[in-house]
């Protein structure tokens, strides 16, 4: 089998930098180039992410009813609202923490060598995930559980359902447990906080929750998959990841960039601007691929290849500018420590089935992750 990911938006970067496309009815010309992407998530003036369920792209107005926090904000306020959370987001920088993370991922390892054959998707990615989550939110390991259910992605059931109302209600929930009986975790911090001078109002609650629970999930679910597809096509990776282990900081690293989890997301322009010669009208949309940018041949040489020592690996999977991703540290714990683990416990994976998951848009189709993928997992 061969892996899926690959450059998407290879010949529009490389002919005008800009791809015009059309998401729910509307213009949004997709900015391609690595240095112009980043250059617009610096500009969050020109290029803002003030504007509710407009960030993701497509927008979310009919599977939420709240503001995503803080990415769905600018700086001042931006800044305010981030530096609340953030405590938690440093948790994997702690060796507790670390040390929690790699006992669950060699819980669910020896599970699927025990068996022999697993399937990554949601037998492995989707526990680990879940349950890794627990973690970082400070709350019961027993969670996990319900959060598992709503499977690898909290906004769709099936073929596309909205469910988007089964999290407010889970949410609602915790806060309502967290108000009547606080304890230390991330919802109990959230019924304490403030920000200009007053607590944060339910809606505000809500929407921190929203983005922790949809931000991370399909995007890690997604990077653990092509880990073990590209390892599956590439033996040598786990050789040189057993040769030396010093590789698994740029292997990591590598996998976000070539996986590049989330293609895109939004910016509007409140007053209008002109991106690649293509006109955007005040209070439109434009598109910040990091998909594409991480493919571009004048910052990564031979892009499409996979290099396990790749360095410098200046890639934007996480975002770029203000709004850079808080998980990424989280996300990078969980991928060592898998790269480590594999390397040290598996001789060789073979894929037995695969479904990729594919996005198709009118001005593109990208192989993004597996919707299953069922592997074979040979002991060393």
């Amino acid at each position: 089998m061969s892996c899926p990911f690959h450059d998407a938006f290879k010949e529009a970067r490389e002919d005008a930098g800009v791809l015009p496309a059309e998401f729910q009815g509307k213009p949004v010309p997709m900015i391609l180039r690595y240095r112009d992407v980043r250059l617009a998530a610096k500009d969050w003036k020109t290029f803002s992410s003030d504007a509710p369920f407009r960030v993701p792209i497509p927008s979310e107005e009919a599977v939420r009813s709240v503001r995503q926090l803080p990415i769905e904000t600018d700086p001042p306020r931006h800044t305010a609202y981030r530096s609340l959370v953030e405590p938690f987001f440093r948790r994997p920088d702690e060796a507790d923490y670390q040390a929690r993370v790699e006992a669950l991922l060699a819980e669910l390892l020896t599970t699927s060598l025990e068996r022999g054959e697993v399937e990554i998707v949601h037998e492995l990615a989707l526990p680990l995930q879940s349950r890794a989550l627990t973690y970082l939110l400070g709350v019961d390991e027993a969670e996990a559980e319900e959060w598992i259910g709503w499977g690898t992605h909290v906004f769709r059931v099936g073929d596309g359902e909205a469910k988007g109302s089964a999290l407010e209600t889970y949410l609602a929930r915790r806060f309502d447990e967290a108000e009547a009986r606080p304890d230390e975790d991330f919802f109990s911090a959230l019924t304490r906080a403030e920000v200009e001078g007053r607590r944060l109002t339910r809606e505000e609650m809500m929407g921190f929750a929203n983005l922790v629970f949809a931000g991370g999930r399909d995007t890690i679910i997604n990077t653990v998959a092509a880990i073990f597809a590209v390892l599956a096509e590439r033996p040598d990776v786990l050789v040189a990841l057993r040769a030396n282990p010093a590789l698994v900081t740029t292997a990591g690293e590598e996998f976000f960039r070539v996986a590049s989890p989330l293609t895109h997301i939004g910016r509007v322009c409140p007053q209008g601007a002109t991106v690649g010669g293509v006109a955007v009208q005040p209070d439109e949309r434009v598109s910040l691929c990091w998909a594409s940018a991480n493919f571009d041949e004048s910052i990564f040489a031979e892009p499409e290849a996979f290099r396990a020592d790749r360095r410098p690996n200046p890639h934007i999977a996480f975002g770029s500018g203000v709004h850079t991703c808080l998980g990424a540290a989280h996300a990078r714990l969980i991928v060592r420590a898998l790269l480590r683990l594999l390397a040290e416990r598996v001789e060789r994976i073979e894929v037995a089935e695969a479904e990729v998951k594919t996005e198709r848009e009118s001005a593109y189709t990208r192989a993004n992750g597996y919707e299953m993928l069922r592997v074979r997992l040979h002991s060393r």
